[in-house]
């Protein structure tokens, strides 16, 4: 009786549970969806599980969850939240330094993740017959990627000294980045090495 009961309470469906993020790929067995609650977000994939529920489908723009055999299906979700706060001007000294609030981060990441999946084109950029980085081939424009100084044709090869050598990567540096106050990017752009870093304050 306790199990059950214990199972049933694991199983209930977070109030907050939001999907905040897709990854779709033509082979769904390499999609993944990042999913909100609690304050805590994650990255999971078909067949994997998350606060207390089982990935069971990914779509471009929903994800369906089993939670003890009840279905939910939850689409792409932003939290526009609060309201705008002004956004400072890039450092003068570096063009490839900019300062942004975390509160208008976050509120923009709510309202432009659904675009920027969308709109965003990774290529893996192959070098010696391994992945070393993502060739952005399409950026969309007034987004916090451009605004982060992030140009279609930039190879990212690198965010805060993590070598960005697969999509598991670049997607599990996620959940690490949420409280750091400086995020650092090396691209190449037209082959040469370009250091793009975000303040957050």
């Amino acid at each position: 009786m306790f199990a059950a009961l214990l199972a049933a309470a694991l199983a209930t469906t977070p109030a907050d549970l939001a999907a905040v993020g897709i990854v779709a790929s033509r082979d769904s067995s390499h999609s993944v969806v990042l999913l909100r609650s609690g304050g805590r977000t994650r990255v999971v994939g078909i067949g994997e599980s998350a606060f207390g529920g089982r990935v069971a489908a990914i779509v471009l723009d929903s994800v369906t969850l089993e939670f003890e055999g009840r279905r939910l299906d939850l689409r792409l979700s932003g939290d526009p939240g609060s309201a705008a706060v002004a956004r400072a001007a890039p450092a003068a000294s570096d063009p490839g330094a900019h300062v942004l609030t975390r509160r208008d981060v976050e509120r923009r990441i709510g309202e432009e993740a659904p675009r920027i999946l969308a709109e965003t084109t990774l290529m893996p950029a192959i070098d010696a017959g391994r992945v070393a980085g993502f060739t952005l081939t399409r950026v969309p424009e007034n987004s916090l990627l451009t605004e982060a100084g992030l140009r279609a044709g930039d190879v990212l090869t690198q965010i805060n000294d993590t070598p960005i050598d697969s999509m598991a990567t670049l997607i599990g540096l996620w959940p690490r980045l949420q409280n750091q106050s400086t995020l650092t990017a090396i691209v190449l752009r037209n082959g040469q090495p370009v250091s793009l870093t975000v303040s957050l304050r």
